[in-house]
Order: C-alpha cells, then structure tokens, then sequence
C-alpha cells in the first residue's frame, strides 16, 4: 500500500514531486525544466510585488492591499525550495514506515492504517475544494471588475509598459496561473507533513493495538520497544526537517490574517468581501491543521503510559515487564511538534495566533484612522 497518494500527486501537478516511474533520463530533464518553470514564475511574481512595495506603495491601504498577497506568495516559494531539497528525507520517512516494525503485520493493523490514511486524504479533500472555490472566486472577480478596464489582478512593478494587449494578457495569466498554483502548492505541502503527522499517530495506535494483544503475539514485544523508538525518530526527523516551514508558516499566518481583516473592512463590493473572506478561511485552515494535528499527536504519545497499564502486564515475565519500562519511560515526555523549537504547535498556539492577529489588524485600523 502507497500512503498519502492525493498529497504526492497535488505535488506533482504543481511540479514538486517528480514520479518515481518518471526514472528515465529525458523524463526526469522535462519534470526538471517544469519544475524551473514553476520557480522562475512564481519568484518573478514575488518579485514584482515587492518591488512594487519598495518603489511604489506610499500609504497604508496600497501597503495593505500589496502586502497580505505577497507574504502568501513568498511562502508558496519558500515551501517549494523545502520540499525539493527534502525529497530524500520525504522519501526515508515513508520507508521507515512502510518497514517492519512500523509496517502493519495483520488485517486489523491494516484496517487502523487505512482508517489514518483516510483521514488525512479526506482533509486534503476538503482543503483542495475551499482553495479551489477561493481561486475561483478570485478569478470571477477579477474577471468581472479589473479585466474589462486593463487593471492588474494585484498590485505589481513591471520593468516595462503593459499597457499593449498582448503584454498585459500576458501578465494578467501570469497572476492568475502565479495565484493557482502557489495556493495548491500550499495545499500540498501543507497536507503532506499534516499527514507524516497523521501517521505517526497511526504507529501509536498500531503499537496500543500490539501491546493490547501481547498474549496472542509471539515474540513481540522487542519489536514493540523498536517501533516506539521509531515512532520518536520519525517525529524528530519531521520537526527538524520541515521546523523552518513550521516557523514562516506560523510567523506569516498572523501577518497575512491580519492584513487580510484590513482588507476586509475596506472592501467596497460584496464579490471582493466574499473572495477576502474564503482568503481568510484558506489561511487559518492552514495553521490550524498545524496545530490541531500536532496536538493530537502529543495527546496519542503521552497516553502510551495509560494504555500500557490497560494491558495485563502483571502476568508478564520479568524481561517483558523492562521492556514495558523501557516504552513508559520515553513516553513520560511527549512527542511535541514545534515552531522553531519554541512555539509548540497545538490548539493554544492557534488561539494565541488568532489574538495576536486580530491585535495587529486593530493597531492598522488606529494608524489608519
């Protein structure tokens, strides 16, 4: 079985994941050449705007309306360089999953890897339909309100006059396809490390089940004792591999919301209130899978202890019994998912995050006024 499929393939669309089957030369150079593709447009639209941040923008509103697009953008870009460089790593955690002792041995353990697997693909649904309505939105409103009087979807500097058709088509597309695939390449690798997340919670339940049914397993429990150490290693290796997505995404989620109510409160028309607030939705979506996946899985690590003292281990014989020992005594600590090693990624971080977001927005709205 091949885990978080839908993930690996958004990723693939959007040029961050070349195939496994794509291993031939002349393959592998076309899905290079595309991949560069969606770098140089990507960048050259990050640029833009911030150019236009630098040398343009001289008041709040245009600062406002510059700036929550742009923070979206460079994170797009910053994603796509971390997965790229982290293919291997990507690569080494599927297979310490895939490998025994992770690697579920019977039916039931099959059915509760599905069951985790399907859950994540089930969310990564549900976020690729609000994204694709939010980029919709965008389009149809943009179509509707700046295409007909040769205005930009957003606020950009160009080196040159648009001003002919051709060049301003050109550079309308280019927002357009830039806005498309920088939001689902958030999606993506959003949903990807969401769901290492998610499967590292299914090595927990996969070992509660193995413990719960130590009597029936012949041999067991050592392999146990291995898979919880490989449950605490693939979660070291998620949080220092993907900590500084952790972080900008953390950091830029509060600047990006907050702008974004800026936008919202002085939006003039009910298609540009509707696309601001989806924009919005997108944004916390996105944190918070952060978080609430990271809580969950400090909640299934520390009820290892619990669980182990559900199973009848007073019947065990001594070697089992330090074997057990040796399990509660790493779960005393939790597996923690942090921001930059700081910040821990659970449902009061998100909270925080909301706070400080709509503390900032209020601080705009007194320099504005």
């Amino acid at each position: 079985m091949r885990i978080l499929k839908l993930n690996f393939k958004l990723l693939t669309i959007f040029g961050c994941w070349r195939p496994d089957s794509w291993s031939s030369l002349h393959k592998r150079v076309a899905y290079y050449m595309y991949t560069s593709i969606i770098i140089i447009i990507l960048n050259t639209f990050v640029l833009s705007q911030l150019m236009d941040v630098i040398l343009t923008v001289n008041n709040a509103d245009d600062f406002s309306e510059n700036f929550f697009i742009l923070i979206a953008m460079f994170i797009s870009c910053c994603k796509l360089f971390i997965l790229l460089m982290n293919r291997k790593n990507i690569i080494m955690l599927i297979g310490i999953l895939m490998k025994e002792p992770c690697r579920p041995s019977r039916s039931s353990e099959m059915e509760i890897l599905y069951k985790f697997d399907e859950s994540i693909q089930i969310n990564t649904r549900r976020f690729i339909c609000l994204g694709t309505v939010t980029c919709l939105c965008v389009v149809l409103t943009s179509l509707s309100l700046n295409f007909r009087t040769r205005k930009l979807t957003y606020r950009a500097w160009l080196p040159f006059d648009y001003s002919s058709t051709l060049l301003f088509y050109l550079m309308y597309a280019h927002q357009l396809i830039c806005l498309i695939a920088g939001g689902f390449l958030n999606i993506g690798c959003d949903t990807l490390i969401c769901g290492l997340l998610v499967h590292i919670c299914c090595q927990i339940e996969i070992l509660t089940y193995r413990l719960k049914n130590i009597v029936s397993y012949s041999n067991i429990l050592r392999d146990c004792v291995h898979q919880h150490y490989h449950i605490f290693k693939l979660a070291f290796i998620v949080n220092a591999k993907f900590r500084l997505t952790i972080a900008i995404q953390f950091v830029t989620s509060t600047l990006v919301v907050c702008f974004s109510l800026y936008q919202l409160s002085t939006a003039t028309t009910k298609a540009k209130y509707i696309e601001m607030i989806l924009y919005i939705s997108c944004m916390l979506t996105e944190i918070f899978f952060y978080c609430w996946y990271g809580n969950e899985l400090k909640i299934k690590s520390h009820q290892m202890i619990d669980n182990i003292f559900e199973i009848e281990w007073l019947a065990l014989d001594e070697n089992r019994k330090k074997s057990l020992m040796i399990i509660m005594s790493r779960a005393i600590v939790p597996i923690q998912i942090t921001c930059a090693y700081i910040v821990p990624m659970d449902l009061n971080s998100f909270m925080s995050l909301l706070k400080t977001s709509y503390s900032t927005y209020n601080l705009l709205q007194q320099i504005r006024e």
